[in-house]
């Protein structure tokens, strides 16, 4: 542990660190890795390497979200991604571990353990499935403290002034003071013994709140510049329809005055568009809820531009948040912050948003440990007075129709990613008495061309148990489900069940004996079709509206255009049945110019052999597919 105000040690060689780490700590060491970007990689792999060379080292890491950069699943994904590697991933170092746990070689002396795992990579994974740990956010912490880490590897923010060979007096956590903020307290108390390394990248933005620290709280430091490692980032995802219905549906959950959180992904970035909709284009948000609504029976809502703002509290800082304070949308202030956040990792667009960012308005995005974010513990009586109104939005894969959510896992017991922070903020929701939990998920989902049902009438894994259930949001609605009777719970869930699924469901539900015998779903509820959504809304995304990146993109329109058409494709894979539909397409649909700059990009503009036709005419039916 480092003495009060004694600056750290310096290195420039992670070999050189690892090895220094090693003769403070003895050969029994637990290392911490924040989740997601925060990871001191070099410092880690150098580390792995040493337990991997010397097997009477025993190494234990525990981390979250380690960030691996997409395979290519197919030869069309492969033609759109390879171009697309150096701008999204760099030379991002890949950590030795996630390399070994691939490979099957993971030495019996190293042990790693995640408490979330990045969405699906790890399926099937023996080694990786059976050492998760399945854990809330906040529980993090303690797990740690109770297998006695010793030493945490951190990523750091120096001053935008700062040079290689420099100590800075501060430095930044940046993109997670989530769970080491604490640890630094606790360790500032003495109630921590641990190693704090730091490892400095020029890349990270330098953030405030708890992630601004004094150099001196850190034992090493690591410094391999001038040139650092460039950042981890991932792509976004093209909203589609459906995507946009989920948005409009919660953004009309949304009070002016309010607090609120949202999620990464093409549903969260759905309903930041959304909102900015709501704020600009008013009429044009009216027309969509308009659209989509019809005469059905919903919560009520608020449509209205906002006056006073919201403000942003939420587990993770996304690019959605970014747009919504250049929107005045998040512009509710609490001592003077409009957001505090726990972590954030993002595309190419969300660093230049906030490179972009005026040096006042960037101050106004405090970093704070989870703990202050996801629980109302801890100055309980300021939390409840700045958490008005709250709406706490989060993505499912699943609801049963009694109300209980699967967010993480498959019913066989494979974890997907993992619980983080949903379950805190699902029950924070219970605790606020103006707040509401939103769970959004969409109707349906296409694996191999297969189409199934989100709405199910059980499910072998829960994230968060049916007794808490309160909002759930599809494309076709959004359910109220706090304080109602369980037959309350699944009739309203059937009002938004896609309607090819909606006869199956009620007659389980009738041998249940959960409805009445003679229930049936009303009229205005059995039109839940993508023709519906398409009739909705098609006529404003021709107008410009409903676009499929709303909050920005790194890509070009051509790769705009190209990303939503491999997403149709991914979902299509396995189903020659489908495929064969999307070839018939190609033919009656001739390329016009920005499909043929699509095939040009994807080098199908002439292709020599029988198996690239076949691609070129895959991609021209995906193309002229409604995504």
């Amino acid at each position: 542990m480092n003495e009060i105000n004694q600056p750290p040690s310096r290195f420039s060689d992670p070999d050189a660190l690892a090895d220094a780490v090693i003769e403070r700590v003895g050969k029994r060491i637990v290392l911490g890795l924040p989740l997601g970007l925060g990871k001191a990689n070099e410092f880690a792999n150098a580390l792995f390497e040493r337990a991997q060379a010397d097997r009477s080292i025993s190494l234990t890491i525990f981390t979250a979200l380690t960030l691996e950069a997409p395979p290519a699943s197919s030869e069309l994904a492969r033609r759109f991604l390879d171009p697309l590697r150096d701008r999204f991933f760099g030379d991002y170092p890949r950590l030795a571990y996630a390399r070994a746990l691939s490979q099957g070689s993971l030495p019996g002396n190293i042990r790693v353990q995640e408490f979330f795992l990045q969405p699906g990579k790890w399926l099937g994974n023996e080694q990786v499935q059976q050492d998760y740990v399945s854990l809330n956010y906040t529980y993090a912490l303690q797990f740690l403290l109770n297998a006695r880490v010793n030493v945490v590897g951190q990523l750091l923010a120096p001053p935008a002034d700062y040079r290689s060979g420099q100590l800075p007096a501060q430095v930044s956590l940046s993109s997670n003071p989530d769970i080491t903020a604490d640890l630094l307290d606790l360790r500032r108390a003495g109630q921590l013994d641990c190693l704090m390394v730091g490892e400095i990248n020029r890349h990270l933005p330098f953030m405030h709140g708890a992630a601004e620290r004094r150099t001196d709280e850190f034992d090493l430091l690591l410094d391999t510049g001038p040139v650092h490692f460039s950042l981890f980032k991932p792509p976004q995802q093209p909203v589609s329809l459906v995507d946009h219905a989920i948005g409009l549906q919660v953004a009309r959950l949304i009070p002016d005055g309010g607090t609120l959180q949202i999620g990464i992904g093409s549903i969260g970035d759905a309903i930041a568009g959304a909102l900015i909709l709501r704020q600009q284009d008013n009429d044009i948000f009216r027309t969509g809820v308009g659209n989509l609504l019809g005469n059905r029976k919903t919560l009520p809502g608020y449509e209205a531009p906002f006056q006073e703002g919201l403000y942003g509290l939420s587990e993770m800082l996304v690019e959605g948040f970014l747009a919504l304070i250049d929107a005045g949308v998040i512009k509710r202030a609490i001592d003077g912050y409009l957001m505090h956040a726990g972590f954030f990792m993002g595309s190419p667009n969300f660093y230049q948003m906030l490179e972009q960012m005026d040096a006042a308005t960037r101050r106004r995005i405090a970093m704070m440990p989870v703990s202050f974010i996801n629980e109302l513990y801890g100055d309980e009586p300021q939390k409840r007075r700045a958490r008005v109104k709250a709406r706490f939005v989060n993505s499912a894969l699943m609801a049963t129709l009694t109300g209980a959510v699967a967010s993480d896992g498959l019913d066989n017991g494979q974890v997907i990613s993992g619980v983080g922070g949903q379950h805190n903020f699902v029950a924070q929701a219970q605790a606020l008495p103006d707040a509401r939990s939103i769970i959004t998920l969409r109707a349906t989902r296409t694996h191999k061309g297969k189409l199934q049902s989100n709405i199910c009438w059980s499910y072998g894994n829960i994230t968060i148990p049916r007794h808490m259930r309160d909002i759930v949001v599809t494309e076709y609605g959004a359910a109220d489900l706090r304080g109602k009777s369980d037959a309350e719970v699944i009739t309203a869930l059937l009002n938004i069940t896609d309607s090819r699924f909606q006869p199956a469901l009620v007659q389980q539900a009738k041998r249940a004996r959960k409805i009445p015998q003679d229930y049936h779903i009303p009229p205005l509820y059995r039109h839940n079709t993508p023709a519906y959504l398409h009739q909705a809304l098609e006529p404003l995304r021709a107008r410009g509206f409903l676009g499929h990146f709303p909050v920005g993109s790194d890509f070009t329109p051509t790769e705009q255009r190209l990303a939503a058409a491999l997403k149709i494709l991914s979902e299509q894979q396995g189903s020659w049945r489908s495929l064969l539909g999307l070839i018939k397409k190609s033919w009656q649909q001739p390329p016009d110019k920005t499909a043929l700059a699509c095939l040009q990009r994807m080098n199908l503009d002439a292709p020599a052999s029988l198996t690239l036709r076949l691609y070129r005419r895959l991609l021209i039916g995906a193309l002229y597919t409604s995504y």
